[in-house]
Parts: structure tokens; C-alpha cells; sequence
């Protein structure tokens, strides 16, 4: 495999995410696209009300430009051949940056009718989640178009399930939990970006494992465009990535796994996300069955560590930490498992 274009496409996304935002977040401030905090959330956000918020376009742009620039790379050294495998691998990640930048763009309109009508609610819960089926729809049908009909799971260890056409059912609902999930561990400085960079560091190795090529560009474009952010985003923040950013990084996490076909594998690696999103659910039918009572003191989860007096650095290097422990499980399942 061409290290090379990898490398570059890292190099270029985080160059052009870090450098971004010396000119991305005084335009974001002059168009007074400021962060709403609700008086439900916590009370010591108070103090991010205001902050610039849609910094997801920061990395967004880093990421689509490095990818442009590393299949550039492939295509020139001869390392890209499109006959029929180097042409599916192709389309396969450009399927998968396609949606990305499609769940991104349904994330720009939350973040810009929560600007304009100076709210933290934007879409309601229906037209996000009618949007995200027709995303999931056009994306599915990309993949059929392209000749990847593969309805299999493979499981490490326990061999291959077939779901047929439950395929698409079950996993265009794993797509919206996963979208959404990722969208609500971004809660505090710096999380969202420092787990995501974890896990697609570890399916840039997965993606070197299996010799896909075009894969572990886009692993290696995200990964390094969330460092780049991360600069402006550790605390205490200067910039907010938004829905714009997270359901982005949602879309790269869903496509990761089901691009690369190792669809258990990305279960373990989205650790975090599923535990922040998790902890919603069960609150809130915890609350419901108790009229009124409350499991945890406050969700997503990383809210209640906050209560608990952890600081934001804190918590976001116990979260990575865990996401880590988790991506390695996940890589050393893949390889002795799945090779």
C-alpha cells in the first residue's frame, strides 16, 4: 500500500484545519454565529454563550481537499488503477466523504436556524431524522449502483450472518444512532474531536490491514483535520464545531465501518459514542417509568463527570483513553479474527 498519499493527505487536512482558523473564526464572530446555551444545560457553560459556533467547516474543508489531493497522488504515482477493484475502492470512498459532507450539510441548517433565531433548537427531531433517511438512502443506493450488493457481517471468531435485505433496515438505523450519538459527545472542549481522532486512528491501521487504500485516506484526512481543529477547540474554546462538524464525524465514523465492511468492528470502536448516547435513552426512560426520577444526575454522561467536579481536560483525556482501550480490542479483533 502507498503510504505516500496517506501521509500527505494528513499533512495537507491538518495544515489546512489548523491554519483555518485564524480567518474562519473572526468571519464566524462578524457574522454573529454565536453558541446558545440552553438554561437547561449546565450552568457553568453560561460562559461558552456567544462563542463561535459551525467551526465543523474548518475540518470539513481540510478533510475534502486532503482526500481530493491524496487519490490525486494515487492516480499519479500509478498506485490508482481503475480497473474493476481500483474503480470500486474508488467509489467506495468517495460514497463515504459524499455523505459525510451531506450529514455535515444537514447539520449546517440546524446550526444556522439556531443563529438566526438565537436558539439551541433548530430542526425539529422529524426533518432531522427524514433528512438523515434520505441521506442513508442515497448513500445505499451509491453502493448498490457501484456493484457492492454484500448484505454479509462478518463477525470475528464466529463466522458471517446474512441479513438479506434486513440489512439495510437494520443498518440505516445503526447509521442514525451512530450520526446522532457522535453529535451528542460533542458536549464539552475538545471531546468530540480527541475520541474521533482515536478512532480513526485506528481504522487507518484496520484500513492498512485489509490493503484498502482509498479508505485509509479518508482516515488519515479526518483524523489529522481533528487535530488541526482540536488547537482552537481544547479548553477553553474559541471555536465550536457545531452540528455542522459533529454529524460530519458521524457520517465518517458509519462510513468507515461499512466501507470497510467491518460493521462489528466499528461497533466497538464507536465505545464512546454509543455509552454518551446510551446514557440518553436510559435517562429518559428511567425518567418516564419513575415520573420524574433521575438515574443520572445529568445527560450525555460526560455532563454528569462535570457535575462531579471533573474538569473539561480531564474528562476528555479519560474519554480518549477509553476509546482507545476499545479501538485496540477492535484492531486485535480485526486482525486475529477477520485475517
Amino acid at each position: 500500500m502507498d503510504l505516500s498519499a496517506t501521509i500527505i493527505a494528513a499533512v495537507i487536512s491538518f495544515a489546512i484545519t489548523a491554519l483555518s482558523g485564524f480567518f474562519v473564526i473572526p468571519m464566524l464572530r462578524r457574522l454573529k454565529f454565536g453558541q446558545t446555551i440552553l438554561d437547561i444545560g449546565p450552568a457553568w457553560h453560561k460562559s461558552k454563550n456567544g462563542t463561535p459556533t459551525m467551526g465543523g467547516v474548518m475540518f470539513i474543508g481540510g478533510t475534502v481537499i486532503a482526500f481530493a489531493a491524496g487519490i490525486t497522488v494515487l492516480w499519479l504515482t500509478g498506485a490508482l488503477k481503475l480497473d474493476t477493484v481500483g474503480a470500486a475502492g474508488l467509489l467506495n470512498s468517495v460514497s463515504a466523504v459524499i455523505m459525510a459532507v451531506m450529514f455535515g450539510f444537514i447539520g449546517f441548517v440546524d446550526d444556522f436556524i439556531k443563529v438566526k433565531k438565537k436558539r439551541n433548537e433548530g430542526l425539529t427531531p422529524m426533518q432531522k431524522i427524514v433528512m438523515q433517511v434520505l441521506v442513508i438512502a442515497a448513500y445505499f443506493t451509491s453502493r448498490i449502483i457501484s456493484g457492492d450488493t454484500s448484505t454479509v457481517i462478518d463477525f470475528p471468531f464466529l463466522g458471517q450472518l446474512d441479513l438479506w435485505y434486513f440489512y439495510y433496515i437494520i443498518m440505516g438505523l445503526g447509521i442514525i444512532y451512530l450520526v446522532n450519538a457522535v453529535n451528542l459527545t460533542d458536549g464539552v472542549d475538545g471531546l468530540c474531536s480527541s475520541v474521533t481522532i482515536v478512532f480513526c486512528a485506528a481504522y487507518l491501521v484496520i484500513c492498512s490491514l485489509f490493503g484498502m487504500q482509498e479508505m485509509s485516506i479518508v482516515s488519515a484526512a479526518v483524523g489529522a483535520g481533528c487535530m488541526g481543529y482540536f488547537i482552537w477547540n481544547a479548553h477553553p474554546a474559541k471555536v465550536m464545531m457545531g452540528d455542522t462538524g459533529s454529524m460530519f464525524l458521524g457520517g465518517i465514523v458509519v462510513s468507515l465501518g461499512i466501507g470497510t465492511n467491518t460493521e462489528f468492528i466499528m461497533v466497538i470502536c464507536c465505545a464512546v459514542y454509543i455509552w454518551e448516547a446510551l446514557s440518553v435513552l436510559i435517562q429518559m426512560t428511567y425518567f418516564k417509568l419513575t415520573h420524574g426520577k433521575r438515574l443520572f444526575k445529568m445527560t450525555p454522561i460526560h455532563h454528569s463527570f462535570e457535575i462531579r467536579g471533573w474538569k473539561e481536560g480531564k474528562i476528555v483525556a479519560v474519554f480518549s483513553l477509553i476509546e482507545l482501550a476499545a479501538c485496540c480490542a477492535a484492531i486485535a479483533f480485526a486482525y486475529y479474527g477477520m485475517m
